[in-house]
């Protein structure tokens, strides 16, 4: 019997050990790096199919390893960073994280619930041979100081650095100038919510064979956004409303938002807003002609206008235009609030400190004039550091706007201008464990409203009461508690997780049952 049972119990401490721990000891920075060693580490990165960029990566992979020969840097290229935060979730379980993951500090505040998967920065940041600008490195990386203030404190969450920040955007209306012109008005330096509006309402006026007035079309939607997240937490933070606060207490359900909803559902109702998720994007329909103000990030740009770089339609559903750049609107035009974002760099702990050190060398490199300056030149990103800004390669490049419509495309550049510009404006939102749940949520409220219209559907104080008591349900945010690191909730279980806790529950079940049955055999 006990033979029998010991091989039921090692069955299940197999079953336990093949899915991991997250009782990995605390890193700590090696004394020296082991360069007798031969490593490999794993990079997740994410692109839009972006040829272009997967070159900068392979590129910087090569010459890092041409400078670091014991490191083999493999990379796992994404399309969605969702991807790449469902992936890393399910590896938790199993001690298979990447080494290096290019991803957002919402997701980071999430992994951070396994007892010390994600490693603290802050020792590396100060390592005076392997941190930021060691004397140690085999190349020259940028020093703490170096890296624009806005940027690195993004990366930190609590008490510590998480990430070091990779590239960074804002979100630009790009505006179909002919259209507003023709409608009788003028573009202004900064737009306000109640003029895009106006505006949009004009442009929805049809002749008598349903064809716009504006564009002679059948399809005119004037306002598309493309992240409803950002917009629903833009406008919360220029009405200086509830959202969320550095605790992790959820504030979004409120009567500012209850407003700000009415106003979005009137303008779906009458043809004159939608979103990405509804119409598809916003770049299409404005280069098309079909769409006044598209809302989109500055990392977008090469996708808008006449004659951007990465256009996405027929040259026959092409129409001419010109296209300006300008921020988000605002409530109040002259205390601007814009919403700073884009993906960071976070390093995943090892059982092997020197395994995490080489992670953190690659990641580092990352961040060198080289990587920045020849990323940030794809899209409309900005480089992470003044190093890289104030380069004159960078500079010449900012001066060269216009000079092609490819590399020195000018919406590109006025979009990256955007946020070099006005690094003062910008803003994050608090970042704890259930803050990327919150993010969706706040976009889904505009989203359902912005459907529900469209079903014809009663929009009233009913209709919003329910729908915040089915969003908060949805997105479990009644369940996160004040702590950011509070280990109660790490999303949806991936399909791994759950299998294995149907096997453990099944082998215990065998265990109970086989001692029940020898219990029984004794007694007889």
């Amino acid at each position: 019997m006990r033979k029998k049972l010991l091989c039921l119990c090692t069955a299940v401490l197999l079953l336990c050990g093949c899915h991991g721990s997250r009782g990995l000891d605390a890193f700590a920075v090696p004394e020296a790096f082991d360069d007798a060693r031969q490593y490999e580490i794993t990079f997740w990165a994410k692109n839009d199919t972006n040829k272009t960029q997967t070159a900068i990566y392979t590129q910087a992979i090569k010459d890092f390893q041409a400078l670091y020969p014991n490191i083999t840097v493999t990379m796992r290229l994404y399309t969605d960073y969702g991807r790449i935060y469902n992936d890393v979730i399910t590896n938790i379980a199993t001690n298979t994280t990447p080494n290096v993951c290019i991803t957002y500090p919402d997701h980071i505040a999430t992994y951070m619930t396994g007892t010390n998967v994600v490693v603290p920065l802050d020792e590396l940041f100060e390592d005076p041979g392997y941190g930021l600008g060691g004397t140690l490195l085999n190349y020259d990386g940028p020093g703490k100081d170096e890296i624009i203030p806005q940027f690195l404190q993004e990366c930190r969450i609590g008490e510590h650095y998480y990430a070091i920040p990779f590239m960074r955007s804002t979100e630009a209306v790009y505006i179909n100038k002919d259209f507003v012109e023709q409608l009788g008005y003028q573009v202004p330096d900064v737009l306000t919510w109640d003029w895009m509006y106006e505006v949009a309402e004009k442009a929805t006026a049809k002749d008598g064979n349903g064809d716009y007035l504006i564009n002679g079309q059948k399809v005119m939607i004037p306002i598309i956004y493309k992240s409803t997240d950002n917009m629903m937490i833009q406008m919360l933070k220029q009405l200086d409303a509830g959202y969320s606060d550095e605790e992790g207490t959820i504030a979004v359900f409120n009567d500012t938002t209850k407003e700000l909803l009415y106003t979005i559902a009137e303008h779906a109702r009458s043809g004159a807003f939608s979103t990405f998720k509804i119409s598809s994007y916003p770049a299409n329909f404005l280069n098309a002609g079909q769409c006044i103000f598209a809302i989109d990030s500055t990392a977008g740009a090469t996708w808008m206008g006449t004659d951007a770089p990465l256009l996405d339609i027929s040259p026959d559903k092409l129409v001419r235009f010109e296209t300006v750049v300008r921020m988000v609107p605002q409530f109040h035009p002259d205390q601007p609030k814009m919403i700073s974002q884009g993906p960071s760099l976070c390093i995943f702990n090892k059982s092997d400190p020197q395994e995490v050190l080489a992670a953190w060398l690659f990641a580092q490199y990352l961040i060198t004039n080289e990587v920045q300056i020849a990323y940030a030149e794809t899209e409309g990103y900005v480089p992470v550091t003044a190093k890289a800004q104030n380069t004159e390669e960078y500079q010449a490049y900012l001066a060269a706007e216009g000079m092609d419509n490819n590399e020195h495309y000018a919406i590109k550049i006025l979009a990256s201008r955007l946020l070099l510009e006005h690094p003062q404006y910008t803003f994050t939102t608090p970042v704890f464990n259930g803050s990327a749940s919150l993010r969706d949520a706040a976009g889904q409220m505009i989203e359902n409203v912005t459907k529900s219209v469209r079903r014809k559907q009663t929009i009233d104080e009913a209709y919003m009461e329910q729908m915040f008591q089915e969003v908060n349900a949805l997105y479990r945010l009644d369940q996160h508690g004040a702590s950011r690191t509070d280990p109660q909730d790490l999303g949806p279980l991936p399909a791994g997780s759950k299998a294995l806790l149907g096997t453990l529950a099944a082998v215990w079940a065998l265990i109970l049952v086989y001692l029940a049955l020898q219990k029984m055999k004794h007694r007889t």
